[in-house]
């Protein structure tokens, strides 16, 4: 369990290696440029957890990305307990089914600058996260 957190873990920050921008997901200006290369932001689905890859926040997790980043949510260590992604308020977004076993993946496209808070509808408010889009 743990060593799945650590090696999600160091794949989020060799992602970061290059970035340029104090926020989670590059941005900036510049030239063109090729294609994405993966997701902006990951968050484990843990059991009764949210849990930034980037900054280790949990519960909750907060995240800060560029517009037009993709945020993946991937469910890790979950046993049978079932999660879900469920965008609460408004700015708001497309939220997940209810899933149940490891290794399922969720993600969102922000293309709106805003706050987006969500939470597990299984959970409830016991796991919850922000994504903050600038």
């Amino acid at each position: 369990m743990r060593i799945a957190t650590a090696v999600i873990g160091l794949l989020a920050l060799a992602a970061l290696a290059g970035c340029k921008s104090p926020t989670y997901g590059g941005g900036g200006g510049g030239g063109g440029g090729g294609g994405g290369g993966g997701p902006a932001g990951e968050i484990v689905v843990g059991n009764i957890l949210f849990k930034s890859s980037h900054n280790g926040t949990q519960n909750p997790a907060i995240d800060t990305v560029a517009v037009g980043s993709t945020v993946t949510w991937t469910w890790t260590a979950t046993g049978s307990v079932p999660h879900s992604v469920q965008s609460l308020g408004t700015p708001g977004f497309a939220s997940s089914a209810i899933e149940t076993g490891d290794g399922k993946t969720y993600s969102v496209t922000f293309t709106t600058p805003g706050t987006y808070q969500y939470d597990c509808a299984v959970h409830g408010a016991a796991m919850s996260g922000r994504i903050v889009v600038r």
